[in-house]
């Protein structure tokens, strides 16, 4: 399950429990909101609560990264696990992005809110 916000260019995620294709799209559908009018948007996706995922998001997070390369100005994650690390940073090879991974919600809102 997961939960969007949209305010002030921002796309603000959280994932909870299995974040599944269904969630996947939801975050898509939300990422599309925030673009309209916009050039880039920012995304701040919590993944703290996570517990896993699907073989078919990690799947689909390829090819939305591709197809979205510039239409992110700053990405920022929060985990605490090493391999979302890892993959945070191996995702930063498809958008042109900055991409900061963070243990502390309130510093990565901080981070991608700034000007």
């Amino acid at each position: 399950m997961i939960t969007a916000k949209i305010e002030n260019h921002l796309v603000n995620v959280a994932v909870l429990g299995e974040f599944s294709l269904t969630d996947f799209k939801e975050f898509e559908e939300a990422v599309a909101a925030g673009l309209q009018g916009n050039a880039a948007v920012n995304v701040l996706v919590d993944l703290r609560d996570m517990i896993g995922f699907t073989v078919d998001v990690a799947w689909e997070d390829l090819k939305f990264s591709r197809q979205h390369l510039r239409d992110f100005r700053r990405m920022a994650i929060v985990t605490e696990d090493q391999w979302i690390t890892w993959s945070a940073w191996l995702s930063n090879l498809f958008v042109q992005a900055a991409v900061q991974v963070f243990k502390d919600y309130d510093e990565a809102l901080s981070w991608v809110s700034a000007p």
